[in-house]
């Protein structure tokens, strides 16, 4: 891994401190304990990992499978928990459960068969090597909040309605742990009545699962509403991490 200019980590240190301050202001405002923050180190360099683990960081989220199996085996940051927040292809299941601590994407019963599925494998490639196997994969059930009418493409999710089937698949597996719910505030909607909704569809589950009280919502833009109806993770990228290098 190459190493991180000190030009780059002052830079993350500042844009890491001033997002702490915004997720500290808005939970007093909101009078609750401040949520659990995520870093999405998408299209970022290991090294960024690296420098922000220096910097206390625990969480990262990555949305590219490929990518962050990569990044995942090239970062030996003890205590590090790898997010995966994006759309997952279902074949791509038997690579996560190498190294995430987390799915913040599931949304239909054939992801959570083939998750479960491929943590059995995990822990039995495991075994064969003689290495402890790991715990369970956590689950977030993502929802898609748009209104039931609109059929334009969305940013992913499985309807409210899906809910409790959905977290009723999760639950059956041993491998897999019920966390909770995450959803992306709709394009061109106000933040925090979609995140209202979340939090009340977090509630429907919670009476069904106590302990899946977990609500992963909000980004660099909508932080703060995310935190005012409940959010207890938040996905922060490039408030933390600056403009998006260029991909080719």
């Amino acid at each position: 891994m190459s190493s991180t200019s000190p030009d780059r980590a002052l830079e993350l240190a500042q844009r890491l401190a001033a997002v702490k301050t915004r997720i500290s202001d808005a939970a007093a405002s909101a009078g609750r304990p401040a949520p659990q923050l995520i870093v999405v180190t998408k299209y970022f360099p290991a090294s960024d990992v690296e420098a922000l683990w220096n910097l206390g960081v625990r969480d990262v989220g990555e949305n590219k499978a490929q990518e962050a199996e990569a990044k995942a085996a090239d970062c030996a940051c003890a205590g590090l928990n790898w997010h995966f927040i994006g759309q997952l292809q279902t074949n791509k299941a038997k690579s996560v459960a190498k190294y995430a601590h987390a799915v913040h994407s599931v949304d239909r019963p054939g992801l959570v068969s083939a998750l479960a599925k491929a943590m059995a494998g995990e822990n039995l490639r495991r075994a064969e090597a003689g290495v402890p196997g790991r715990g369970p994969l956590e689950c977030f059930v993502q929802l898609d909040l748009r209104p039931a009418a609109d059929a334009a493409p969305g940013r992913g999710g499985a309807k409210p309605a899906d809910l409790t089937a959905l977290a009723d698949a999760v639950s059956q597996h041993p491998e897999l742990r019920l966390a909770g719910v995450m959803a992306v505030a709709p394009l061109g909607e106000d933040p925090g009545a979609a995140f209202g909704r979340l939090q009340e569809l977090s509630r429907v589950l919670v009476s069904r699962y106590p302990g899946a009280n977990a609500i992963s919502a909000g980004m660099s833009q909508d932080l703060e509403a995310a935190v005012q109806h409940g959010a207890t993770h938040l996905r922060i990228g490039s408030d933390v991490l600056g403009p998006r290098p260029a991909v080719g």
